[in-house]
């Protein structure tokens, strides 16, 4: 829990008895509590107007289809990186033989 052991949780839990005192320790601790329901509520109501969940969902279907369509490639034998170089390869080649041929004299 953030890095805390047990032991530096006992010896905060006894600063803090000794500092607030026994009486008034649970009553501070119910208000610690009832603060941070009301921010994970508050945090709630953030991520649903942004709609994070959506954008969320929205990337993953994105990813595993992205994922799906470069392995259907994979099993039809040649991945998109592989017909993108095979391109560069032919249009180099293609390049190449052009400059190779003498000028005509004409």
């Amino acid at each position: 829990m953030f890095g805390i052991g047990m032991t530096e949780l006992v010896v905060i839990l006894v600063v803090a008895l000794i500092i607030i005192g026994p009486k008034k320790l649970p009553d501070l601790a119910k208000s610690l509590g009832k603060g941070l329901a009301e921010f994970r509520r508050a945090a709630d109501d953030v991520k649903e107007s942004l709609h994070v969940d959506e954008f969320k969902k929205d990337a993953d279907d994105i990813k595993n289809s992205l994922i799906h369509g470069a392995l259907k490639n994979q099993d039809k034998g040649a991945s998109p990186a592989a017909e993108a170089a095979e391109d560069v390869k032919d249009s180099d080649n293609d390049t190449s033989e052009e400059e190779e041929q003498p000028p005509s004299h004409s």
